[in-house]
């Protein structure tokens, strides 16, 4: 397949230029633009909530903003960095992490995304206690996906050299 010339990159962006027109005309909130033309493609996907890009925890809602739901309030949401497996435990067979109603402290690792053989740990942007593991043990996870839910304490803590909870 040859290079496309100057003329062709024109009429790609013109035909570009007539997709982002009418993408800008639409209403509500928009996560998800496709656009297709003179045989090429751009696909655009982003979150309208400000994410952590170590962790992946959503930060906590600006004054006047209400949470993802009136029961999740004052709850931080631990979401996936990254496209991957979630396992809940350090290799098959190991008790897990974390369980519902554990204490944690802040950077104490909760689960581990695998993407690309490479393990990425979910750390604890805040002490608290674990309410919901919204994923099973090796299930595929997508980037900005709500996967373990915390209420946060009041106090914090760190976890001690053998890391272990209270």
């Amino acid at each position: 397949m040859s290079e496309p010339s100057g003329d062709d990159h024109a009429a790609i962006l013109r035909a570009l230029t007539r997709e982002v027109t009418a993408v800008t005309k639409l209403s509500g909130n928009l996560r998800r633009v496709a656009m297709h033309a003179a045989g090429h493609s751009v696909e655009v996907e982003w979150s309208d909530t400000p994410v952590s890009p170590v962790t992946g925890a959503v930060a906590p809602p600006a004054d006047g903003e209400a949470g993802e739901s009136g029961d999740r309030e004052g709850l931080v949401v631990i979401r996936a960095p990254l496209v991957g497996t979630f396992y809940t435990a350090p290799q098959p067979g190991a008790p897990p992490f974390v369980s519902i109603g554990d204490l944690v402290g802040k950077g104490e690792t909760l689960a581990i995304v695998e993407a690309m053989k490479l393990m990425n740990p979910l750390l604890a942007e805040c002490a608290g206690t674990v309410e919901e593991v919204l994923v099973a043990n090796g299930d595929p996870v997508e980037f900005d996906q709500p996967l373990i839910v915390m209420a946060p304490e009041e106090r914090a803590w760190t976890p001690g050299p053998e890391g272990g909870r209270r």
